[in-house]
C-alpha cells in the first residue's frame, strides 16, 4: 500500500514537472523575424526581398525629411538595401554616394568583418528624389544627416560597432559623415576619396598627368586625344550620325560640338581612372597613322560619347550639381594639344546641369571638411590609388589625427582597395578595421601581422573591381 502511494505520488509531482515546464515554454516569446523587426521600425517600407545563401536581402524605402533643420516641410522617400547575416555581428553602413544597386552585394570592410552591411542611395537620384525638387536641400549636411536618421533608426536592432564606408564620391560621403555626426561610427574606411580644398588651386592634376605611368603610355594617350581634335570634322559627321541613331540630344551641354569636346578632354583621364598600365596596349601607338575608326572607337571605349548627350548627363544631373555648388571640380590644361584645337576647354558643371536649376558655389564647405579632418579624424582610413587621377588631391592628417591613416596603393586606379596595399600596410589596414569593429582576435591586436579578412571570398558577393562610370566623375 505504502509502495502504491509512493508510486502515486511520484507520478503527480511527475505531471506537475512536465506541466510547470510546458507553461514555461509557452510563456517565452516567440523569435520575431528580421523582416518584420525591419518593417516595426516608424517610416520602413519594403520593396522587395531577395535570397542570397547565408545572408537576409532586403529594399526598402526610408521616409526622410526633405530638410532636416524643418522636418515639418515635405517628405521623401530614400531607398535603402540591407544585407542581414545576424544582429549579433558589426555593421558597415555603405554608400556610393550616387544610386543604390539592388543586387546583393558586399563591400570589402564588410567581408573583413564578416558582418551586416546597410547601403543608401544618396538623395536626388532617382528615384530617391523630392517632387518637386528643392535643390537648395542637396548638400552634405543634409545628406549626412540622412545617414544619421538611418542609423539612429537601425542601432537598437543591430547593437554592435558599426563602421562607415564608401568608394570615390561614397569615400567623400563617408567622410563628411563622421565630420558632422563624429559619434555615430566606430571607424570610417573611405577609398579613393577626393579633397578639392581650394577649387580654383589644381596644379596637383597636371603634375600627376605629366608623370603618371610611362613616358611611352602617356605619349600614347596624348596623341589619340590630339589625333581626336585634329580629326574634329569627320569624327563629328560620325557623331551626327550616332546621335540621330540613337535619339540622342544636347541641350543641357549646348550643342553636339561642346558634347564633343567634352567627350575627348576626358579621354586621358579616364584612362587613369578605370585603367592600368598594361591597358596601354590597347592604346594605338601612332595616332597620326591610325584610321578615324581606330580613333573613334578608342575615345569612346574610354570616355563614351554618349555621355554629354541629355539622356547621358540626366542621371547625374545630383552629381554635378553638388560638384558646382560644393564639392568643387578640376580643371586641368593639355600641353600637348595647340590651342586652336580646343575651343572650350575643361567645361564647368554649371554646363552640365540645365539651366532651369540655380547654382552657386560655397567655397567654405571643402575648406571646412578639410580642416576637421587633419585636426580631428579619429579611427580613419583612406585608401588611395597610385594610378588614379582623384588622388592627386587627397585628404591629408595633421597633428589631432588620432588612430588615423592615409595608405596608397601602388599601381591602382580608381578601384583601390585594402587588398592592394603592400603587405604590411594590407595588414595593419585590416587589423584596424577588425578592432574597430570590436571582432579583433587577442593574437590580431598583439600582431596585426596576423590579420586576415573573416570571411570567405565570394566571387559573386564581393566587388573587387573598379565600378564604370563615366569620366571626370569621382
Amino acid at each position: 500500500m505504502r509502495k502504491a502511494l509512493r508510486w502515486l505520488l511520484a507520478l503527480v509531482v511527475l505531471i506537475g514537472t512536465v506541466s510547470t515546464a510546458g507553461a514555461a515554454t509557452a510563456a517565452e516569446p516567440k523569435a520575431v523575424d528580421i523582416k518584420d523587426r525591419l518593417l516595426s521600425i516608424p517610416g520602413m517600407s519594403l520593396i522587395e526581398e531577395k535570397p542570397y545563401t547565408g545572408y537576409r536581402f532586403f529594399v526598402l524605402n526610408y521616409t526622410q525629411p526633405v530638410d532636416h533643420r524643418r522636418p515639418s516641410k515635405g517628405t521623401f522617400q530614400q531607398r535603402i538595401t540591407v544585407l542581414h547575416k545576424d544582429v549579433n555581428r558589426p555593421t558597415v553602413f555603405y554608400t556610393g554616394g550616387y544610386s543604390v544597386s539592388t543586387n546583393p552585394s558586399r563591400r570589402e570592410p564588410t567581408q573583413i568583418v564578416d558582418g551586416n552591411q546597410v547601403s543608401m542611395e544618396y538623395r536626388y537620384f532617382t528615384p530617391s528624389r523630392p517632387e518637386p525638387a528643392d535643390w537648395s536641400k542637396l548638400d552634405i549636411w543634409q545628406a549626412a544627416s540622412d545617414q544619421h536618421r538611418i542609423f539612429k533608426a537601425l542601432k537598437p536592432l543591430y547593437s554592435e560597432n558599426w563602421l562607415s564606408t564608401g568608394g570615390s564620391k561614397g569615400g567623400m560621403t563617408a567622410t563628411y559623415y563622421e565630420r558632422f555626426y563624429p559619434r555615430d561610427m566606430d571607424g570610417v574606411v573611405a577609398y579613393v576619396a577626393p579633397n578639392d580644398v581650394v577649387n580654383r588651386e589644381d596644379r596637383a592634376y597636371d603634375r600627376f598627368f605629366a608623370r603618371v605611368g610611362t613616358e611611352e603610355c602617356r605619349d600614347r594617350l596624348n596623341g589619340v586625344q590630339r589625333e581626336a581634335l585634329v580629326r574634329r570634322a569627320p569624327l563629328k559627321e560620325k557623331y551626327e550620325a550616332y546621335a540621330a541613331e540613337n535619339g540622342y540630344t544636347f541641350d543641357t551641354i549646348g550643342s553636339l560640338d561642346r558634347a564633343y569636346e567634352a567627350v575627348v578632354l576626358d579621354y586621358v583621364w579616364g584612362f587613369w581612372q578605370y585603367s592600368t598600365l598594361k591597358d596601354c596596349a590597347d592604346i594605338p601607338a601612332d595616332a597620326k597613322n591610325a584610321t578615324d575608326d581606330e580613333i573613334w572607337n578608342s575615345v569612346d571605349t574610354i570616355s563614351g560619347f554618349s555621355f554629354y548627350t541629355d539622356q547621358g548627363l540626366a542621371p547625374y544631373t545630383p552629381y554635378y550639381y553638388q560638384a558646382g555648388t560644393q564639392l568643387g571640380a578640376p580643371t586641368i590644361h593639355f600641353p600637348h594639344i595647340e590651342k586652336k584645337y580646343i575651343r572650350y576647354g575643361y567645361q564647368p558643371p554649371r554646363n552640365f546641369v540645365p539651366r532651369s536649376i540655380p547654382m552657386r558655389f560655397e567655397p567654405w564647405v571643402m575648406r571646412d571638411v578639410d580642416r576637421w579632418v587633419r585636426h580631428n579624424a579619429d579611427q580613419m582610413l583612406f585608401v588611395y590609388g597610385e594610378n588614379d587621377p582623384w588622388g592627386a588631391e587627397p585628404f591629408r592628417l595633421g597633428r589631432g589625427a588620432h588612430d588615423s591613416y592615409v595608405l596608397t596603393a601602388p599601381g591602382m586606379n580608381h578601384g583601390a582597395n585594402v587588398a592592394g596595399l603592400v603587405p604590411e600596410e594590407k595588414a595593419l589596414a585590416t587589423a584596424r578595421i577588425l578592432d574597430w569593429a570590436g571582432v579583433a582576435s587577442a593574437e590580431v591586436r598583439e600582431n596585426p601581422s596576423a590579420a586576415e579578412p573573416l570571411a570567405t571570398f565570394d566571387a559573386k558577393l564581393d566587388k573587387r573591381d573598379v565600378q564604370r562610370e563615366p569620366a571626370l566623375r569621382p
